[in-house]
């Protein structure tokens, strides 16, 4: 889901959990005094593993004032600290992206925002985060939202793209490396979206990208007019049948 006048592009960092580890229980075996002391035999309790509570952080789009979406980020991250909602808030991001322009005869690189008038939040959707933004000055609503109705989620295909082409190298891996493959060579897909949405073929190859901040890609057979062809789509394009 994109905004109506944009076309969408791309885990949240997952909630901190603390671990406590139960002490060690200790059984000592003791023999008679008149002999040898036994060597003590210690068994430990595994350690209790607290998992915390499930993230139920999900990607929005939140339309905002356009020209005033950096500021706006900037007044709701604020926002969160001051009223300690950090377990409710994940990541804020105004898409951008770089573009080379000719200017009095020079190359120079810009960057302008690919949506503007939006923004694009990880959040667990609840009344105190809906009011913290409301209240923010510039903010419309989120996308979706209405009178007793929650905004949808964004697709998670639409987040891993944003995601890798917004976040630096290091950051995007670890939030869109945890997008699993689920499918391998030789496995039978159905292609989700693009030209030959609801096609169905045969994995032929995984293909790692060569700029990191792409996804990886399939080439997949298809059998098109009687024929095979070999097309190459997004990993996030295909999905098992």
């Amino acid at each position: 889901m994109l905004p109506e006048d944009a076309e969408m592009m791309v885990e949240s960092p997952p909630a901190d959990a603390s671990a406590e580890e139960a002490p060690p229980a200790a059984v000592l075996e003791e023999a008679p005094a008149e002999a040898p002391a036994a060597p003590a035999q210690v068994t430990e309790a595994a350690p209790a593993e607290d998992a915390g509570p499930p993230d139920k952080k999900d990607w929005y789009i939140v339309k905002v004032q356009s020209g005033r979406e950096d500021t706006i980020k900037d007044a709701i991250i604020r926002k969160v600290k001051i009223e300690q909602l950090e377990d409710c808030f994940g990541q804020i991001i105004v898409p951008v992206e770089k573009e080379t322009v000719i200017v009095n005869g020079k190359r120079k690189v810009r960057t302008r925002k690919l949506y503007p008038g939006y923004i694009f939040t990880q959040v667990e959707f609840n009344d105190r985060i809906l009011y913290l933004f409301r209240e923010t000055s510039g903010v419309g609503d989120f996308v979706g939202a209405g009178p007793n109705r929650v905004p949808t989620p964004m697709p998670r295909h639409e987040v891993e793209k944003m995601l890798i082409k917004q976040l630096p190298t290091e950051q995007a891996r670890e939030q869109v490396g945890k997008v699993v493959i689920g499918f391998d060579k030789g496995d039978r897909v159905r292609v989700r979206d693009g030209t030959f949405a609801g096609m169905e073929g045969e994995v032929k190859e995984i293909m790692e990208p060569r700029d990191a901040k792409e996804a990886p890609r399939v080439r997949v057979e298809l059998t098109i007019f009687g024929r095979p062809v070999p097309v190459e789509v997004e990993v996030w394009q295909v999905e098992l049948p």
